[in-house]
């Protein structure tokens, strides 16, 4: 099934069909595992970057750093090391359960120094339980893996160059460049490595949904729009205008509709706000699917951190059926749809999802 098809169906409200085995949570690279050396002076700190980004911190694979559907983390990682690392160049596969490199082979000719991490996807993990849904949820999970690198590389005082996330390539479908660390750079705040459980109630205060709109806004880099549902006492959809204030889109009660397209997760209705990402009209090519499902995941991922920083709970919400932001709001049909989200609240329970 192409691309265009397959975002077609994700977004119908057919239902998946009964689970499937997830199959393994690595793959299986060639060659014996190698542990990640500790970084010399002057050279990218690795083993901090994959703890910080990529690497699952229990037995099961579950909790990483990245944001996931399901928790089952189909973004697989190959590096390509140059000079200034712990490793000898090369091209590597990752294995973030067991925190361990595969040698694949030499590094390309021109390969600069640092490391470029390709990010790619086996898509029966993610199919394994969202059936038919699995390819908008493969695309921005890949995002979010992005994202990470990215915070873990600033938090290390490296100073990344913007990820590819152009949505020409399937293999790799994004791929992040971390030079090595710059002594005129200084480290940035560790990144918080979890999503709150629901419920998230309580708005966030105005100041926080405009940073955070207008940080979501510059890490889509223009491929999407960006609006937030709040509740009462003045309930309706608020977006960044030109001229730095919160500007209203539109009035009422969105909450509980979001929910019903959001996968029917009733909790979305009570939250305290819900971050929009919407955009990638139907029927756009697979270029435009890949680029505007990976920048949505990007942009949730550091808004995500963002959020968190300013004190608030965030869950991302990845997986919309019929969610025609456009037509709701009196546009034509098929051009504005929900792409992604961030449910945000400012208390949270203390319970932890199974």
């Amino acid at each position: 099934m192409d691309l265009v098809t397959a975002l077609a169906r994700a977004r119908s409200a057919e239902e998946p069909g009964p689970g499937t085995p997830a199959g393994p949570a690595v793959p299986a690279w060639p060659g014996p595992p190698h542990p990640v050396p500790d970084a010399a002076p002057g050279e990218l700190d690795l083993d901090r970057l994959l703890r910080l980004s990529l690497m699952a911190s229990d037995a099961s694979g579950r909790l990483r750093p990245a944001a996931s559907a399901g928790a089952l983390h189909p973004v697989d990682a190959r590096l390509v090391v140059g000079t200034g690392c712990p490793l000898p160049p090369g091209r590597y596969g990752y294995d973030p359960l067991r925190h361990r490199v595969h040698h694949l082979g030499p590094p390309p000719h021109g390969t600069p120094p640092g490391v470029t991490v390709e990010l790619t996807v086996t898509p029966r993990r993610t199919r394994s339980h969202y059936g038919h849904r699995a390819w908008p949820l493969l695309l921005l999970d890949t995002g979010h893996a992005a994202g990470a690198l990215w915070l873990a590389a600033r938090a290390l005082g490296a100073a990344p160059t913007a990820p590819r996330l152009d949505g020409r390539t399937e293999d790799p479908l994004a791929a992040v460049h971390l030079p090595p660390p710059t002594r005129s750079r200084a480290p940035g705040p560790t990144p918080p490595r979890r999503s709150a459980p629901p419920p998230l109630r309580g708005t966030p205060p105005r100041d926080d949904l405009l940073a955070l709109l207008r940080a979501a806004g510059e890490a889509s880099a223009g491929e999407l729009a960006w609006c937030a549902a709040v509740g009462p006492p003045d309930p309706g959809l608020l977006r960044a205008a030109p001229d730095g204030t919160l500007r209203r889109l539109a009035a009422g009660e969105a909450r509980p509709t979001l929910a019903v397209w959001a996968a029917r997760q009733g909790w979305i209705a009570e939250a305290g706000a819900v971050l929009l990402g919407h955009g990638c009209p139907d029927r756009s090519g697979a270029a435009r699917i890949r680029r505007a499902h990976l920048r949505a995941g990007f942009a949730v991922q550091l808004a995500h951190v963002a959020a968190v920083r300013r004190g608030l709970a965030g869950r991302p919400v990845g997986s919309w059926q019929q969610a025609d932001l456009g037509a709701a709001l009196g546009g034509p049909p098929g051009r504005d749809l929900v792409v992604h989200g961030l449910a945000l609240g400012t208390t949270h329970s203390e319970e932890r999802t199974p």
